[in-house]
């Protein structure tokens, strides 16, 4: 393809150079750990993030743009407002100016940024983009190489190449950009719905005065990409409270304060090219902006590569300037190609343990998408939580029962370490659930609904206070997810001074809160909110129950391991515990009978969850089936727009009745429109734009390990719970490297010579 140049001579560049060149071949051969965005997804680009358990930062179609970064538990704690994560100064900002405009104030067109294409490479953690600037009669083409390191988790780096067409002056910008505070405040701590909605409307009233009758009603989001509630999930601010740049040393840096918060810090190291020509350097900084910009003279068809080394830190992990400055020098000398060797090689580790697929392709890459999501959230022997929309501002960041019930148990199997940090948490925040449980009356733990992933308090907003209040079945899935861990480790010390406080705490707490019925001799569980939260303040909701009803089997069992005395109350509250059944139609009931089930609502029903892998209540083969019917019934009639969670859950189940066709079904119902082009950033529904759904990735990943093989992890171990299936369209299903009470093995569904589906166990090659 050619180009005209400016000085009227003509250069050839070769289309396949111009975008992946010789890792195109590489790229067909890993095509299921990549997703990429081109042309096509200009007009509606939902961005993904890199991220390694620790910080983040959101990617941009240019590829050098200042983009949303966070910190793990780094919290604005604005009185009146709920706790959301504080956005550190963004990192990934580097301008390049050609002699006649900026890069990054250029419009995003096929015209302007052509041959383009940017990809998010699963399995080495990194994110390129490649594309030929057009600005008037100039060329460039443009690389840009981004990560965020799996081995430092404090370094990133971002590392831009030009080659222009045109020789002359040009100028570069390196940045740290603090975030804007946010353009307002909604005070979330005290606003009802309608009082919520209000406020919405009246920011927009300000902003977009055309536009007002429409936000009035709802709360709209303002970009097709923008998440559903946008107005309200906006991040928090922190505080600059120093800068400096040094222009010898090619340094930046910047120290501030999450409101109310935690101190954090934050460096960048920037790497020149050698032997540029007319090199001047200048740096300026302030409480807005604080940059590094050179001006140099460039060669025709050259290429020219610059590196901006990143270090971040808060306290107690880093976080003075002075260590995140010797951070970003010493991974500038490093060097790229050493730092970026670590990381890859660190992720290619991680993916010894996966979950293949065979006969599917597509299929493969949305369990690599879900599970990278999973993986780069995570971090090894912390307490760090996973908050609902990773690190997005969507949900606040904060903590719900997906940390437990839904993120943790496809990590257990596949990667241990990373799911124990998820448990210790729970540990952590205990002090601050028995502070709550005390403040309600109750005894015990009394874990929140929507927790802050620092302190533990609860932080939901005031307009789903009823869920705050009532939906408690968020203390016995934290208490379940503490025995599966025990189960799967064998970690007889773990239970003894983290899990049995936190299982024995839940179990105090269920036994303060259930009521006895002597006319009935039975307890129940009143004034809950039921899962399918459009159900507030009901009697005896069937989840709950059954949930609570483990606990307290857990908490007696733990304290027999343990050779520790449980209280007899917990067995006996467990097995005179109700939980609604209709003998009539031999099925279980959402909650009580005097309550109509007859709402619209995002689920139909929760009854499949009582067939949930952790939870499995025992039933007979008929009622699974006449629950699951149910189920199905419900999200037909009740359900315009369901949510993944359910829609996981309906493929379990229909595995757990050996329902082949059914399973894959559901399965397959759980990708389509939730999964948000070009990165597959999962959907709440199919209609709304609630971005970054951590459990909808860990359903789905359920599926493949306790949904078509029937797996269970039991007191005796690992174990078929129900016979595997496995899809016709399918040739075989591979969990690799599972991870079991310190044994490694593969576990191979496939077929034998006369088709009937088989599973094998094979210790790790």
């Amino acid at each position: 393809m050619r180009f005209r140049m400016k000085s009227a001579a003509v250069c050839c560049w070769p289309l396949a150079a111009l975008l992946l060149g010789p890792r195109i071949a590489q790229a067909a051969a890993l095509a299921d750990f990549q997703l990429s965005a081109t042309e096509q997804n200009f007009a509606l680009y939902f961005p993904t993030y890199l991220a390694n358990g620790f910080f983040s930062a959101q990617s941009s179609l240019r590829g050098t743009d200042a983009t949303l970064a966070q910190m793990v538990g780094l919290m604005d704690y604005t009185p009146g407002d709920v706790s959301r994560p504080a956005a550190i100064p963004s990192w990934t900002e580097i301008d390049y100016f050609d002699g006649a405009a900026w890069l990054n104030q250029t419009a995003v067109t096929p015209a302007v940024l052509q041959h383009y294409r940017q990809t998010l490479d699963m399995r080495d953690g990194v994110l390129t983009t490649r594309y030929v600037w057009r600005n008037g009669g100039h060329f460039s083409r443009i690389a840009v190489t981004t990560f965020v390191s799996e081995t430092a988790t404090r370094l990133a780096a971002t590392s831009l190449s030009i080659t222009p067409d045109f020789a002359g002056q040009v100028r570069l910008r390196f940045t740290l950009r603090p975030w804007p505070a946010p353009a307002h405040r909604f005070a979330l701590a005290k606003l009802s719905l309608p009082e919520t909605k209000q406020a919405v409307a009246a920011a927009y009233r300000l902003a977009l005065p055309s536009q007002t009758a429409l936000l009035s009603q709802v709360l709209k989001p303002p970009t097709p990409t923008a998440a559903n509630r946008a107005a309200i999930w906006y991040p928090g601010e922190v505080e600059i409270q120093s800068t400096g740049a040094s222009e010898a040393e090619r340094l930046l840096w910047i120290r501030g304060r999450a409101v109310n918060g935690a101190e954090m810090a934050e460096a960048a190291a920037i790497a020149l090219p050698e032997g540029l020509r007319g090199l001047r350097v200048k740096v300026a900084h302030s409480p807005q902006l604080v940059a590094l910009e050179i001006e140099m003279t460039v060669e025709q068809g050259r290429s020219y590569t610059f590196t901006k080394y990143v270090a971040v830190g808060r306290d107690l992990a880093g976080g003075s300037i002075e260590e995140e400055v010797h951070g970003a020098k010493a991974a500038r000398a490093a060097t790229l190609d050493t730092l970026l060797a670590n990381h890859r090689t660190a992720w290619h580790d991680l993916w010894k343990s996966d979950i293949l697929v065979d006969g599917d392709p597509d299929l493969q890459r949305a369990i690599h998408s879900d599970l990278f999501y999973l993986l780069e959230n995570t971090s090894v022997d912390t307490d760090w939580p996973i908050a609902a929309c990773g690190f997005s501002p969507n949900y606040f960041y904060h903590v719900f029962w997906d940390n437990d019930s839904w993120d943790f148990p496809p990590l257990l199997l596949l990667h241990p370490e990373r799911a124990k940090s998820q448990v210790m948490f729970r540990y952590r925040t205990l002090a601050a659930a028995e502070a709550r449980a005390r403040a309600y009356g109750y005894q015990g733990a009394m874990f929140p609904w929507e927790a802050d992933p620092g302190r533990g308090t609860d932080e939901t907003p005031y307009f789903a206070h009823e869920n705050a209040d009532q939906e408690i079945h968020v203390n016995a899935d934290v208490a379940i997810a503490q025995w599966q861990y025990y189960l799967a480790s064998g970690d007889l010390d773990w239970l003894r001074r983290y899990g049995y406080p936190v299982i024995r705490a839940t179990a105090e707490f269920w036994a303060s809160r259930v009521v006895y019925r002597p006319e009935k001799d039975r307890y129940e569980i009143l004034h809950v909110t039921s899962p399918d939260e459009a159900y507030t303040n009901v009697a005896n909701d069937s989840f709950t129950n059954a949930a609570a009803q483990r606990n307290l089997l857990i908490a007696t069992a733990a304290a027999k391991v343990l050779g520790v005395t449980p209280e007899a109350k917990w067995e006996q509250i467990a097995q005179q515990l109700y939980i609604p059944f209709s003998r009539q139609e031999q099925r279980h009931l959402d909650f009580d009978e005097s309550i109509p089930h007859d709402k619209h609502t995002w689920m139909g029903s929760s009854i499949s969850w009582l067939g949930y892998p952790q939870l499995d209540l025992p039933m007979s083969e008929q009622v699974r089936r006449n629950d699951f019917r149910f189920a199905v019934r419900s999200l037909r009639e009740l359900t315009p727009d369901a949510n993944a969670m359910l829609l996981a859950m309906l493929s379990v189940e229909a595995a757990e009745l050996g329902d082949e066709a059914g399973s894959y079904k559901w399965l397959q119902g759980n990708e389509g429109g939730f999964l948000k082009p070009p990165f597959n950033v999962r959907s709440e529904t199919v209609l709304n734009n609630t971005t970054y759904i951590l459990a909808t990735s860990g359903g789905f990943l359920q599926n493949f390990l306790y949904g078509f093989t029937g797996l269970r992890i039991t007191d005796g171990g690992l174990a078929p719970g129900f016979k595997p299936v496995l899809p016709a369209a399918w040739k075989a299903v591979t969990l690799k490297n599972i991870f079991f009470r310190a044994q490694r093995f593969d576990y191979v569904l496939s077929r034998d010579p006369s088709g009937k589906v088989q599973a094998s166990r094979h210790p790790v090659r």
